[in-house]
């Protein structure tokens, strides 16, 4: 459940409204109805590239062995059975997160949404391809992680005007 939120940049409320029909793990794929005005989505489901507790076909596999088959169409389900809620998943994040010693201001499950911003922006992935990405209508939402030092933009000013002249 977490792999998937902080992967696909989900809201909690997201994360608890995915069925299990969102999923298509032939296909490779999840399906995200988006909240806030926020766009439709459909993903790639990610691979673990050499780290296998980031897989996310092993996790979701080995997730709906576990599964209760009574659950109806929630892919996460409460203990009650039925979809999990927001305020679940925050308890159960915030009690991962104090375990993990994350600072209390980063102890609630938006923060992987904004995590997963702030790296695809630092491993240079275009800004619209990440607005795109976490289903943003409005370009300026995601612009506020992007910052860029003075040196940073030094570097990439001489390389471009190296190329230029």
């Amino acid at each position: 459940m977490v792999l998937l939120t902080y992967t696909h940049g989900l809201r909690a409320s997201e994360t608890c409204g995915l069925k299990l029909t969102d999923v298509d793990i032939k296909a490779g794929s999840i399906s995200v109805r988006r909240r806030k005005g926020s766009l439709h989505t459909v993903q790639q489901l990610m691979p673990h590239r050499g780290e296998p507790l980031l897989d996310e076909f092993a996790a979701l596999r080995a997730w709906l062995k576990e599964r209760p088959s009574d659950g109806g169409d929630a892919l996460f389900l409460s203990q009650k059975g039925g979809h999990l809620t927001p305020v679940q998943f925050y308890r159960i994040f915030r009690a991962i997160a104090r375990a993990a010693g994350l600072p209390q201001g980063k102890q609630h499950p938006h923060c992987l949404k904004h995590s997963l911003a702030t790296h695809l922006i630092g491993q240079n992935v275009n800004v619209a391809k990440v607005q795109q990405f976490l289903g943003r209508r409005a370009i300026s939402s995601t612009m506020k992680y992007v910052s860029v030092s003075d040196t940073d933009a030094s570097k990439a000013a001489h390389t471009a005007l190296m190329n230029f002249f």
